[in-house]
């Protein structure tokens, strides 16, 4: 695949954007109407800025969702420390919430730009940042031409590529070639997503670790925790996490099995989309379960079966209820979630064999004796009722989870030292500005 055909390729996207610029409001109303656009800020998806932008330097840094989110907001604790000023962009309604929650004013925050080039170019136009920053695998083939064209230096952290993303690159090598070449820098998750990001054409690459790693632990409202904890006191607790589409289904049916065996049993179930509660609670409640949503308000007595965890934000206050906790997305859909949050929690993990996405955090966790493998419900099932019943053991593995996380810190280090080269900069600028302003 040529040079010249990735050019193409490049060309035909931008005018595919283009010409379907018009038409994109439809799109977006239904986002709107699914609750996955916030209505009052649709605008901001289209390059359109809230406020003004401030003075001095300017970093932007993105997060796509939730977990890239929490993994950045110490990244961007140190930048603001350093005298610098970022605008923060991420792409779903839970992110917002969690900047919101987790930093307040202390950023700007705007919903990303959709990646055409009308957008792209009134967002970068209003707020001319200095340098910026993408975690994880935001590859956007117009933002990133868009900023290479106006010589905005772009920085790729945390980066890393799940094997069906570098198998699908890799058929578009020259393309992947194209748009690698724009960056000035990429910091990988692992050796195995630096190598991947080399072969692709990313120069010059370096190694992090995970920067999930090194975020603070979930927080929780202790007045709310203090509320709940009487509430199930006494109780034998367990929790499946991060859960998606069949999951929650397995979640139930390992209740049902356990029951019996565990009297007064809770299971605490947190699906990773919150605004599938109506579709998981109907079908907990054809099994005959009894579910308290935390959405509603619903208390928690004896008779409750499930507590079901289907609001944004409260990850801290779930998993500070049990010290077992499945992580989805690894039983009936592959990649994995992070179990990071988890292990700093005291919590023993259990999870299904696909946690592609997660490969090195796992391999640690089951070096250390954290985390354990389960290939079905009925091994989850089993797997429950051990540690349940046997204290010691489970009590080992949360120690081996607290040392398995604690071999992997040091991301955030590793990355500011990447980012150094073009943060320096800008830290004197923005000193010399409020030197001459004052």
């Amino acid at each position: 695949m040529s040079e010249r055909w990735a050019r193409a390729a490049m060309t035909s996207y931008r005018l595919a954007g283009a010409s379907l610029y018009p038409f994109i409001g439809g799109y977006m109303a239904w986002r709107t109407s699914r609750g996955k656009e916030e209505k009052s800020r649709r605008k901001e998806r289209y390059g359109h800025a809230h406020r003004q932008r401030p003075e001095g330097p300017l970093i932007w840094v993105h997060a796509a969702s939730v977990g890239e989110t929490g993994a950045v907001i110490p990244l961007i604790d140190r930048l603001c420390a350093r005298g610098l000023r970022a605008i923060l962009t991420t792409g779903t309604v839970t992110s917002a919430q969690l900047v919101r929650d987790r930093l307040g004013d202390k950023v700007i925050h705007q919903y990303v730009p959709l990646d055409l080039k009308p957008a792209i170019s009134r967002f970068l136009n209003h707020w001319k940042p200095d340098l910026a920053v993408f975690a994880e695998s935001e590859l956007w083939p117009m933002t990133i031409l868009e900023l290479g064209a106006r010589h905005i230096p772009q920085v790729l952290i945390n980066a890393r590529l799940s094997d069906r993303s570098f198998e699908r690159w890799t058929k578009w090598q020259s393309l992947a070639e194209a748009l690698l070449e724009h960056l000035s820098a990429v910091v990988a998750q692992s050796d195995l997503d630096g190598e991947r990001f080399r072969a692709l054409g990313a120069r010059p690459v370096t190694v992090s670790g995970n920067l999930k790693v090194d975020s603070i632990a979930p927080p929780v409202d202790d007045l709310e925790l203090a509320r709940l904890a009487p509430t199930i006191s006494g109780r034998s607790v367990w929790a499946a996490i991060s859960t998606h589409d069949g999951e929650e289904a397995i979640a139930g049916q390992v209740h049902m099995v356990l029951k019996p065996r565990v009297p007064g049993l809770l299971s605490v179930i947190v699906p990773r989309h919150p605004e599938r509660g109506d579709t998981v609670e109907a079908m907990l409640r054809e099994k005959g379960l009894t579910v308290a949503r935390r959405s509603r308000g619903d208390a928690i007595d004896i008779a409750t079966d499930v507590f079901l965890g289907d609001t944004i934000g409260e990850m801290g206050l779930y998993l500070r209820l049990t010290e077992i906790a499945f992580v989805g997305r690894s039983l009936t859909a592959e990649g994995g979630q992070n179990p990071i949050e988890p292990a700093v929690l005291d919590t023993a993990i259990l999870t299904g064999k696909n946690v592609q996405n997660f490969r090195d955090a796992y391999r640690r966790l089951l070096d250390t004796g954290g985390a354990r493998l389960v290939r079905d419900g009925d091994m989850l099932a089993k797997a429950v009722y051990f540690l349940l019943k046997n204290d010691a053991a489970r009590r080992g593995m949360i120690a081996g989870a607290r040392e398995g996380v604690g071999g992997l810190r040091g991301a955030l280090e590793e990355t500011l030292d990447a980012l150094e080269p073009w943060i320096q900069p800008l830290v004197v600028k923005a000193q010399l500005q409020s030197v001459n302003g004052a």
